[in-house]
């Protein structure tokens, strides 16, 4: 039962209610990046006017903006309809813990759950409390570089449908064996199991909840008015970040000269070290590293190193690395996802590189 549903006793030192609204804060990175890219789209229609990185950034940006807006609009729609999913559904999708069926369960739900990588992490934590084996939890959180449907069709847009499909099969077989290999060592002792493991409830039935699914996306008035206000409100931390990557993108593609942006990042293994090192140290979502890893397949002419740079970023991210610390309790647990992710990741990137 809710606090709110009956006013607390009186306390010599009152807390604040769980009722109380909290205070809204400025979305500080949305705001400047949307202002940024508001900036660069009127640099590009107003003509050649500035210096010339000014124009190269301006171009830039409307160019990624062009080829991504499509996929914006399709991804807030996605997240207003996964938004009105009921919990319970999304939960029992993932199946039971410690088997190969979960972990592809696990693998499926990390692709096509509509949230950045943040989002990702803080659900797959929840899913580890409530009973996610650690392989589950990993294949969940590694399964797609970009950790969102409406992510996966901006990078089509960015990159061709040919490399998003090619990246999205590479990611997902990494998940599946980073999370087979996880359960694999748990069984085995080397890694600690969870210790919140649970069975899926013997009497959870797919067809109510799927009922309820639908009752919730029945097209009239109240639920596409729900759905379009959850969309636009539940985008906002998605936005932010596709902004700033489309910002860091463009201005990449203005500070540094295509030549060396191609020695250094090209398909070379001194580049695919280097992309490595980038994505390890550059704290920034999936949403704002598509741009770039477009840029690195594009301009680059490194398919291998766009692939690094999504897939490792989610693998070493140092936020994603202390949260699950926090999650698991165990270094050995934590330290499984980069150390079985990134070897793969590895491979796969100079296989694609050498093929280029």
């Amino acid at each position: 039962m809710s606090c709110c549903c009956k006013k607390p006793e009186p306390d010599p030192a009152p807390t604040p209610s769980c009722c109380a609204t909290p205070k809204r804060r400025i979305d500080w990175l949305l705001w400047i990046s949307l202002a940024l890219v508001t900036a660069g789209l009127i640099g590009h229609f107003s003509g050649h006017i500035g210096p010339s990185w000014w124009q190269t950034y301006a171009h830039g940006t409307a160019q990624f903006m062009r080829a991504a807006w499509w996929g914006i609009v399709a991804g807030i729609i996605a997240v207003g309809i996964v938004g009105r999913l009921p919990n319970h559904l999304i939960a029992g999708i993932l199946g039971k813990g410690g088997t190969l069926s979960g972990i592809l369960r696990a693998t499926s739900a990390g692709v096509f759950l509509d949230l950045c990588n943040h989002g990702i992490l803080m659900i797959g934590a929840q899913l580890y409390r409530k009973g996610a084996s650690l392989g589950q939890t990993l294949a969940f959180l590694v399964a797609s570089p970009w950790n969102s449907l409406s992510l996966t069709l901006i990078l089509a847009s960015l990159i061709g449908w040919k490399w998003m499909l090619l990246f999205l099969a590479l990611s997902m077989l990494i998940g599946i064996i980073t999370g087979w290999l996880a359960d694999l060592l748990v069984k085995r002792g080397t890694l600690p199991p969870n210790p919140n493991h649970f069975d899926l409830p013997v009497d959870f039935k797919f067809k109510p909840a799927i009922r309820l699914a639908l009752t919730q996306l029945k097209p009239n008035p109240a639920n596409l008015k729900a759905m379009a206000i959850g969309g636009l409100t539940d985008s906002r931390m998605i936005l932010r970040w596709i902004f700033f990557g489309v910002v860091l993108a463009s201005l990449v593609r203005a500070l540094v000269p295509t030549d060396s942006f191609a020695t250094y990042f090209g398909p070379s293994l001194l580049g695919l070290a280097l992309t490595l090192v980038a994505t390890t140290l550059i704290e920034v979502c999936t949403e704002g590293s598509s741009p770039i890893a477009a840029d690195l397949l594009n301009r680059g002419g490194a398919p291998g190193n766009a692939f690094t740079f999504l897939m490792a970023g989610a693998a070493t991210d140092y936020t994603e690395i202390l949260v699950l610390r926090e999650t698991t309790q165990s270094w050995k647990a934590t330290l499984a996802l980069p150390l079985l992710t990134v070897p793969q990741v590895l491979i796969a990137a100079w296989l694609l590189n050498s093929q280029s």
